[in-house]
C-alpha cells in the first residue's frame, strides 16, 4: 500500500492575483473591509440593556510584558468619529481617540495581568483573566458585553462576535485605549532594556527583538513560556534590585548566627 503523504499547513497562501501572501496578511485584507458601527450595540439597547459595554484585550501575542485589557460603555448620546480595531489605525490617531474615549464614555476600565500569571496559566486564561477584570471595575455596572470572540465570567448577559473590534464601536473603543495603555507600558521599559527596541517593537517578535533574544537572553519581564524566549540560548537577565535583594536575604540570614 502507498504512503499517504500528508502535507503541513503553510503560512503562505495565494490572492486572487495569484501572489503568495500571509495569513496575517489575508486577515488585515479582511478586517479593513469590515465596518465598525453601533449594530450590536443597537441589538443590546433593543432587548432592554441601558449599558452596554464593549472589552477587548491586546498584547496576546507579545513576547514581553503584561496582556492588558479594557473595557468601555460608549455614551449612545455621543458620536466619537473614527473608532476602528486599533490594529487598523496608525499610532497617532490612536492618541488622538484614546483621550476622547476616556472623556466622552459613560465608563471605562483598563486591567492588567502579569508576566509570572501569564507563564503559570497560559496567555489564553491570562487574556480571560484581563477581560474579567476590566469589565469587573467598570463603574456603573455594565447589563450586557460584547466581547470580542470570547466568552466570559461575568454577572450580565453578553455577545460574543468573531473579530468584534472591527464590528462594535464599542470593542473598538475598548481595544483602542488598551492599546494605548499597553504600548505607553512597554515604552517605559525601553530605557532599561534598550538593546531589544521595546519602544518600536511593543514587545512583539521583530529580527531585531530575536536576534537580541538569541545574543542576550530574555529579560525577567519576558515571557518565559513562549517559544522564542525559552529557546534562546543566552541565560536570562537579572536586574539590580532582583540581587540587591538576594544580598538583602542573605545578609538578614547570616544576622545572629554564631560559629560552632
Amino acid at each position: 500500500m502507498a504512503a499517504r503523504v500528508v502535507k503541513s499547513p503553510s503560512a503562505k497562501k495565494t490572492d486572487k492575483s495569484g501572489q503568495a501572501v500571509s495569513k496575517a496578511t489575508l486577515k488585515l485584507r479582511l478586517l479593513k473591509r469590515l465596518k465598525c458601527t453601533l449594530k450590536y450595540e443597537k441589538l443590546a439597547w433593543g432587548a432592554g440593556a441601558t449599558l452596554v459595554a464593549g472589552v477587548d484585550e491586546v498584547g496576546r501575542g507579545s513576547l514581553f510584558g503584561p496582556v492588558v485589557a479594557a473595557a468601555v460603555i460608549l455614551d449612545p448620546a455621543y458620536r466619537i468619529r473614527g473608532l476602528r480595531d486599533s490594529k487598523l489605525l496608525d499610532r497617532e490617531t490612536r492618541e488622538k481617540l484614546a483621550p476622547r474615549i476616556r472623556d466622552h464614555a459613560l465608563a471605562w476600565a483598563i486591567a492588567a495581568v502579569d508576566v509570572a500569571t501569564i507563564d503559570q496559566i497560559n496567555i489564553y486564561w491570562a487574556s480571560k483573566r484581563a477581560l474579567e477584570e476590566a469589565v469587573a471595575m467598570l463603574m456603573p455596572r455594565p447589563d450586557h458585553v460584547l466581547v470580542d470572540a470570547l466568552r466570559i465570567e461575568c454577572e450580565c448577559q453578553q455577545t460574543p462576535i468573531i473579530h468584534g473590534d472591527a464590528l462594535s464601536a464599542s470593542i473598538a473603543a475598548a481595544s483602542i485605549i488598551a492599546k494605548v495603555e499597553r504600548d505607553a507600558m512597554i515604552s517605559a521599559w525601553d530605557p532599561v532594556f534598550p538593546e531589544y527596541g521595546l519602544a518600536s517593537n511593543k514587545g512583539y517578535s521583530t529580527p531585531k527583538h530575536l536576534s537580541t533574544l538569541r545574543e542576550k537572553g530574555p529579560t525577567p519581564l519576558h515571557r518565559l513560556s513562549f517559544a522564542p524566549v525559552w529557546t534562546s540560548s543566552a541565560p536570562q537577565e537579572v536586574l539590580e534590585f532582583m540581587l540587591e535583594e538576594n544580598r538583602e536575604a542573605e545578609n538578614e540570614v547570616g544576622v545572629g548566627v554564631e560559629e560552632t
